[in-house]
Parts: C-alpha cells; structure tokens; sequence
C-alpha cells in the first residue's frame, strides 16, 4: 500500500474510532472489532449534555462526507436555511450534490477519500471538461465521466466490483462507460447512510 494510500485509510479509521461508529458501514473498521468507545475499557459513560450530542450530530456529518472543514461546512448550513423547505433536508440535499459524494455514490471509487484523490488527480471530467474541485456542486442531469485510464486503477476496480453498498436511485451510472450523475437530489431518508444521522442535531447546534 502507497504511503498516502495508508495515511488515508489510516485517518479514516481514526475518524470511526473518535466518534465511536462505523461510520461508512465498512467491515475493516476497527469498530466491528470491539463493543465499547476509545478508551472506555467498558466503563459508562458520563450522559453527554445537549451541546454534546449536537456536537456529536454534526461531527458525524460532517465527517461521513470525508471530514469537510468547519468553515465550508458552516457554508452548507447558511445555504441550506436560505433555501425554501425543511434545512435539514436542504443541508443533506446540499451534500449529497458535492462532486465527491456524488462519485462515491456512482460505485466508482470505494470511500469519499479516494474519490477526492480521483478529483484531485485530473481523472474526472463534468460534462466533457475537466475538473478537480471535489466540493463542486453537481446539477441534476450532469455528466460524470471517469477517464478511461482510471479504469486501471485499482481502487476503481475495486469499487465497481464491490458488493458491499448498492448504488441508490438518485443516481445513474453505467460502469462499462464509467459516465453517470445526479438523477435527482434525494430526501433525507433516501440516503443510504450506514448510521443514523440526526439532521434536526446539527441544525440545532448552529442555530444556538
């Protein structure tokens, strides 16, 4: 394994392991080895304050979507109360348009951090152009492709054969192509997310 490659793996269980879940649902996570938090050794836990939980809340969003800086996250939020309807499901809808999130839901890298280095790297292209911002917004109906030489990747190859997750219907691919996108922005409870995120949380957390 690369350097970066374990550096990333590395950081990624070190996210599980702070918040105490399995947070992409993964079978390597180092919490399916064991039943109690980082250093707990069993012992109960103090009941965490209401600033605790929401602050639980968001770190877990934050951090399924491949640990996204406080400032860019406190953005998301912003956009997602100016928006009409419930901020909850704004503020999901919003990251589930991200670039990275949307390539991750394609099947086409195996975690959001890959998919970010897939980006960074100059693999993928938004309607025939080039683009290496992972947090770019996708409209609905636009077109991802992977270049062909990133079929030879084997994180690519990986994740396309992988059965693990399934890709949800608010997105399209087609891995013999490697094209696909964003059908439509999908409701809270469409997304496949492993544990259970508490939206109403995180909204409460910034609108203290």
């Amino acid at each position: 394994m690369a350097k970066s490659d374990h550096k990333r793996v590395s950081s990624k269980h070190k996210i599980d392991r702070r918040l105490g879940v399995n947070l992409w649902g993964r079978p390597k996570s180092p919490l399916n080895m064991r039943e109690y938090a980082p250093g707990q050794h069993g012992q109960r836990r103090k009941k965490p304050t209401d600033f605790g939980v929401q602050l639980m809340a968001k770190q877990k969003l934050k951090g399924y979507y491949g640990n996204i800086g406080e400032k860019q996250f406190k953005k998301y939020y912003v956009e997602a109360v100016r928006r009409k309807g419930d901020t909850g499901a704004n503020l999901v809808g919003i990251l589930e348009s991200r670039m990275d999130a949307v390539l991750y839901r394609m099947k086409l890298a195996p975690t959001v951090f890959a998919c970010r280095q897939l980006i960074n790297h100059g693999h993928v292209l938004v309607n025939n152009k080039r683009c290496n911002i992972a947090s770019r917004m996708l409209n609905v109906g636009d077109k991802i492709t992977l270049k062909e030489k990133a079929r030879n990747i084997p994180a690519v190859m990986q994740a396309i054969s992988s059965t693990e997750r399934d890709v949800p219907d608010y997105v399209e691919v087609d891995h013999n192509k490697l094209t696909g996108g964003l059908t439509r922005v999908p409701l809270p409870d469409e997304i496949p997310y492993p544990v259970q995120m508490e939206t109403n949380l995180v909204i409460e957390y910034y609108s203290r």
